[in-house]
């Protein structure tokens, strides 16, 4: 059995986002399983980043997205293409920011503690693979440095799940 990794959080935003990105690329370069990799890769965004009450994955099937691994409350199991906020990233393929949900059209409530949410799809091959959801229990939580952080995990995601 490998090692755990040691989580480093740190009072500086920069120092704290620079130590999650490396334990993510550090757990993603030992795994060989998607399923093992993301599940590490949401709990390990859970401790690190501040005020947020969901962490997880949405992955592509039968044209649907499906709950995959997360930290938080049981969520939704599925969500149509093009419906909600990470229906709408898978849709679009783009990155979604939302500082309020409750002012974007169609937002699916899976816990109602949520406030703001960032989504960042993921690829295979440069096929829409999944997401990657994140929670907020705070409007306009998520600032400009986590969500390029969260753009940098996924493209290290989006190199272990093609490789897989």
């Amino acid at each position: 059995m490998k090692p755990m990794h040691k989580i480093r959080k740190n009072e500086n935003l920069k120092i704290n986002l620079n130590h999650l990105f490396e334990t993510v690329k550090s757990l993603l370069n030992d795994e060989d399983d998607l399923i093992s990799g993301l599940a590490n890769v949401s709990s390990v965004i859970n401790a690190y980043i501040t005020n947020i009450n969901w962490c997880g994955f949405y992955l592509i099937k039968n044209n649907k997205l499906v709950l995959g691994p997360f930290q938080g409350l049981p969520a939704c199991t599925r969500i149509d293409i093009g419906k909600g906020v990470c229906g709408t990233a898978a849709k679009t393929k783009t990155p979604l920011i939302v500082p309020n949900v409750h002012k974007f059209p169609g937002h699916i409530a899976c816990d109602v503690n949520s406030q703001s949410e960032v989504v960042i799809p993921l690829f295979k091959n440069s096929k829409i693979f999944g997401v990657l959801d994140i929670d907020s229990p705070k409007l306009n939580r998520f600032k400009k440095a986590e969500v390029n952080t969260f753009i940098k995990i996924a493209a290290l995601i989006n190199k272990f799940i093609g490789c897989l």
